[in-house]
């Protein structure tokens, strides 16, 4: 059976170092979330942060505009918290409505405040191995990698999907600690083929359970960063029961991922807010 790589325990320790920290510094660090329109899930999300702000001691704010909000008032409020020496981290939670441009917005936030590492200028520093943070999601799934002890280098790397959220940028993660990265979508023809060649597998498509145990290498890693509600129940991109006999290690979902994105995003602030506290 493989082992369940528990993302709850690792985000639990990777808080705990945070806080410490914290208490080293002459303020708290700041993050400012802002929120458009009231999705259930998206409110969902934005409270789990801030509960894990208040967790390490974190000065936290949330924005949340009406889901009808203009454009240039979004625009008008990252510019205000630009501006704010308190705010180290901006997040503009997603999805936003379908009339505004989310990446606009995202490359207005200063570089040097863009928390989840997704405005151009942040994922051109990734593209060539400049940056100063990184996508939470891609940069949590190295941790765990990283947590159960697998060497990276030379391993064969499997991404199911190219989204530039987590798909594109842990290849690229993958890519700096030298593994072979192989993109896959839904225009990649013998899916199988390609995913039971993989040392490592990554699937964040949102396609409940559709990697079966006949698409997995044995002794591969397994990282599942799907979230899929079926009935009553939230299950992942792949088919945990069958595939966890033969692989050498899984994620769960829950209690995966998803622990590990919002502990990178207190880290994230925090590596932001260091160089501006004295």
């Amino acid at each position: 059976m493989a082992e369940i790589i528990d993302g709850n325990k690792i985000a639990k320790s990777i808080r705990s170092k945070v806080r410490l920290r914290v208490k080293t510094l002459s303020r708290p660090p700041g993050l400012a979330v802002i929120q458009l329109g009231q999705d259930p899930a998206s409110t969902v999300y934005v409270n789990h942060k801030i509960k894990d702000c208040h967790r390490v001691n974190f000065h936290s704010e949330v924005h949340r505009l009406s889901e009808n909000v203009s454009q240039n008032r979004v625009l008008e409020l990252v510019d205000r918290l630009n501006n704010l020496q308190k705010i180290d981290g901006i997040l503009l939670q997603m999805p936003t409505p379908d009339h505004i441009d989310g990446q606009a917005i995202i490359d207005t936030i200063l570089p040097t405040k863009d928390v989840d590492g997704l405005s151009s200028a942040n994922q051109g520093g990734l593209l060539i191995g400049r940056h100063q943070v990184t996508p939470c999601t891609p940069t949590g799934i190295i941790r765990l990698l990283d947590e159960i002890g697998l060497d990276i280098a030379g391993k064969k790397a499997v991404c199911i999907g190219r989204s530039t959220l987590v798909g594109k940028p842990v290849g690229l993660l993958l890519m700096e600690r030298n593994a072979t990265v192989t993109y896959c979508h839904s225009k990649t023809e013998n899916l199988a083929t390609e995913t039971r060649q993989a040392d490592i597998l990554i699937s964040a498509v949102g396609r409940p359970r559709m990697i079966t145990s006949q698409m997995v290498k044995p002794d591969a890693v397994i990282i599942d960063v799907g979230i899929n509600r079926v009935g009553q129940n939230l299950v992942g991109d792949v088919d945990f029961e069958a595939v966890e006999k033969i692989v050498s290690a899984i994620t769960p979902v829950p209690g995966g991922v998803g622990p590990m994105t919002r502990a990178i995003l207190l880290e994230n602030t925090l590596r932001l807010a260091e160089p501006n506290i004295g």
